[in-house]
């Protein structure tokens, strides 16, 4: 099976799994006799994800879901699939990050959902002009690299990804670097294993590079 085929199944099988869940766990506290609407106060439910996005995880991600602190992952963009398997990972442990474990931990499906929903509504940020423009001939190198090791057939010739793929474009240059070293390292497991496979051919010294292009591409 090809890459993005198996990123779709698995896709797939998160959010069948997450709506399961949320549907047993609704059929459970319905009252037999109790004739529900269909109209959910959807709004009113997007709007109180949307608050406690603002008032918790913007002290990290930033209010408009980019953040420049080093390590944070850009939000800004990505697409809502994406994000509640990244979620559901870190409820069930499967990430490691001490900080992000403890938030998602309680987390019920519909929390899953709620917030991703909200953060796949944030339009991509521009990262802030560098100082100094990224050095010319090493972007060349890296954009070579990425040609070289398919880079574009997930995440779109754009770095844009979407539906279970990340954007990567504009990306946290030091989270990217993380990234890609965990995945090549092992110490972290992705939902398929299309990104441990599209790594075991990149050598560890060209990882830097791959993130130092994601992080300063523009598109142009």
């Amino acid at each position: 099976m090809t890459s993005w085929r198996r990123i779709a199944a698995a896709a797939a099988l998160v959010s069948l799994a997450v709506a399961a869940s949320s549907s047993a766990f609704a059929q459970a506290k319905k009252p037999a006799t109790a004739a529900r609407t269909a109209s959910a106060p959807a709004a009113a439910s997007a709007a109180v994800y949307a608050e406690q996005f603002r008032t918790v995880c913007a002290a990290c991600h930033g209010a408009n879901g980019r953040s420049d602190m080093p390590g944070v992952p850009v939000l800004a963009g990505q697409p809502s699939l994406y994000t509640i398997t990244q979620l559901f990972l870190f409820r069930e442990g499967r990430r490691s990050n001490e900080a992000m474990v403890a938030m998602a931990k309680p987390m019920k499906d519909a929390d899953l959902r709620g917030y991703s929903d909200f953060i796949g509504t944030l339009p991509p940020v521009p990262a802030p002009a560098p100082a100094t423009p990224p050095d010319a001939a090493r972007m060349s190198k890296a954009q070579a690299l990425a040609q070289q090791h398919k880079c574009s057939f997930c995440h779109g010739a754009d770095l844009a990804g979407g539906q279970q793929v990340p954007r990567i474009g504009g990306q946290n240059e030091s989270y990217l670097r993380a990234t890609l070293r965990g995945f090549k390292s092992g110490e972290r497991p992705g939902y398929t294993r299309a990104m441990t496979e599209a790594l075991s051919q990149v050598p560890v010294e060209d990882l830097d590079l791959l993130a130092y292009y994601a992080a300063n591409f523009t598109g142009k």
